[in-house]
């Protein structure tokens, strides 16, 4: 009996930044790789069972949330986060071969793309048009058949369609950085020691303080928030409408939903202040910082046990 071979859906065509990073992933390898035309069509296809994992970017250090890959994952699908990958970012122009500067009158790129090389272009190509392109490889492509025209993105994706590289690592800011999150329908990841957790909140009543009290109950418990996001809110968790000045809080947490004061922060949000969409418990990248986070579970386990102890004395 064969084991089906698993399918994993990310942007395409061939060439992305995203492709690269999932490449990075060595057990991923050996999997169907399905190059797609936007991150909603991953996770929707993701959500639908048409690709058994999706890949797809969250965030760029330069120009922040991908706010599409966010909010479809917070309010369209139910899907869980698996892993999330971080990979070192090198911007490039590149054109036909035979192109000078003085030649380009378009620059075509993925938005979020351009808008991590804005200076650059501004400096030296202050007259061109910038143009959206589904991907940065999709542009690639695109500029591989046209005159005048230059592509932003990876190196990779200009020899794949024949591209001179005419500027390198033209990114605004040296360090650039994008994060990449596995996702799919599948269980929660077991704990690993440097994970992160996910999570949705739309509060139960808006007023003066109610996110000051939520962001206490973290506070209280030692638990590092990695990263909090307010986006307009939409209908989630049951509800049918919204208002201009809603919002939802979409917060990553140093910690995994096994971890017992963890669960306990998650438990008292969800009683007191917001309902609470769980997007997943999952390994961090890189090594991370573990040594608060450790010392802050033992010292509930050791509160729990004391509490036991004396709810043991009870007749």
């Amino acid at each position: 009996m064969t084991t089906q071979q698993r399918r994993i859906g990310f942007l395409g065509p061939f060439g992305t930044f995203t492709e690269e990073a999932l490449r990075s992933q060595k057990d991923l390898l050996d999997a169907e790789l399905v190059p797609m035309r936007t991150f909603v069509d991953v996770l929707n296809s993701t959500q639908n069972g048409t690709v058994d994992l999706g890949f797809v970017a969250i965030e760029n250090a330069i120009e922040g949330t991908v706010n599409v890959t966010l909010d479809t994952l917070a309010f369209d699908t139910e899907l869980r986060i698996q892993r999330e990958v971080v990979l070192d970012i090198k911007m490039n122009l590149m054109a036909k071969p035979g192109t000078k500067m003085s030649d380009i009158k378009t620059v075509m790129s993925h938005p979020v793309a351009n808008a991590q090389c804005r200076q650059y272009l501004r400096k030296n190509l202050p007259d061109v048009e910038v143009l959206p392109a589904n991907s940065t490889a999709e542009a690639a492509r695109l500029t591989s058949e046209a005159q005048g025209m230059a592509a932003l993105g990876p190196a990779s994706a200009g020899k794949l369609y024949g591209l001179d590289l005419m500027g390198v690592d033209v990114a605004d800011l040296k360090g650039n950085q994008t994060r990449f999150l596995v996702v799919g329908s599948e269980g929660v990841p077991a704990r690993t020691g440097n994970d992160k957790t996910t999570v949705v909140l739309a509060q139960h009543e808006n007023k003066p303080g109610s996110l000051v009290a939520i962001l206490h109950e973290f506070s209280a418990r030692n638990l590092d928030l990695t990263k909090l996001t307010s986006r307009p809110a939409r209908p989630a968790f049951g509800d049918s409408h919204t208002a201009l000045g809603q919002y939802s809080f979409i917060i990553d947490i140093d910690g995994h939903i096994d971890d017992d004061i963890l669960a306990n922060c998650l438990v008292n949000v969800r009683a007191k202040h917001a309902d609470v969409k769980f997007l997943g418990s999952y390994p961090a990248a890189g090594n991370g910082s573990t040594e608060k986070r450790v010392a802050a579970s033992e010292a509930w386990t050791q509160a729990t046990e004391w509490m036991n102890q004396i709810r043991n004395q009870v007749y």
